[in-house]
């Protein structure tokens, strides 16, 4: 069996003087303990914020670290019931580097802990043909509990999350395993899948849902 190792750990914010790194620093070190190779990947980093303007170069360097991956994992704020617009953005902004992908969700937040963010990304990354892990993680407010470098400092709070996370973990493995081995067996993509520069169609047809809706087929 395939050991699907390489996690990429996808930061939600780029605002200044965000958490989203001291809970990144936290999921990054569990994935460590749990056999995985986590990387993180920060949109606010110099190299890629220029995505968020559609900058080619930024975008290919983007898909430069994505590519390859055997799984990815996001750690997202709530921003108004939903994803930050930064992430949507760079969710948006590749296509072929998600295809038959984990994604494991991973939110914080107010009183929601980040939830209603984490089902909204379900959708979206339907689209792009990865398979989102059912378990999630989710930290009510954040600030209170974790400290500067990305520990939870209530020893209860950091036991349930320890457990929370080997859950977490457990199906991240599965699923990475099995789509990679999927993915040897059989490529995922078809000749027609792609366009002629190596993208999925993104047109006004909405992607793949215009695919699907040229060929006649119904909804999955």
């Amino acid at each position: 069996m395939t050991q699907g190792n390489r996690i990429v750990v996808i930061l939600g914010s780029i605002r200044e003087g965000r958490i989203n790194d001291r809970v990144a620093a936290w999921v990054a070190g569990q994935l460590s303990m749990h056999g995985f190779a986590p990387e993180i990947l920060d949109p606010a980093d110099p190299d890629l914020l220029h995505v968020q303007i559609g900058d080619q170069a930024a975008v290919a360097r983007l898909r430069q670290r994505m590519a390859g991956a055997d799984g990815f994992v996001i750690v997202t704020p709530e921003y108004n019931h939903a994803e930050p617009g930064t992430l949507k953005t760079l969710i948006d902004s590749v296509t072929a580097e998600w295809w038959a992908r984990p994604v494991g969700l991973i939110g914080y937040g107010g009183i929601s802990g980040g939830l209603r963010a984490i089902e909204a990304l379900r959708v979206i990354l339907a689209e792009l043909h990865t398979v989102t892990i059912r378990d999630t993680l989710s930290f009510a407010s954040p600030w209170r509990r974790f400290d500067a470098a990305g520990r939870i400092t209530d020893p209860d709070d950091a036991a349930a999350a320890e457990a929370a996370m080997a859950v977490f973990a457990h199906r991240l493995r599965w699923w990475a395993d099995a789509l990679a081995d999927a993915r040897v067996a059989r490529p995922y993509d078809r000749p027609d899948d792609e366009d002629a520069d190596g993208h999925e169609d993104d047109g006004e047809g909405g992607g793949t849902g215009g695919a699907r809706s040229a060929a006649g087929a119904g909804g999955a």
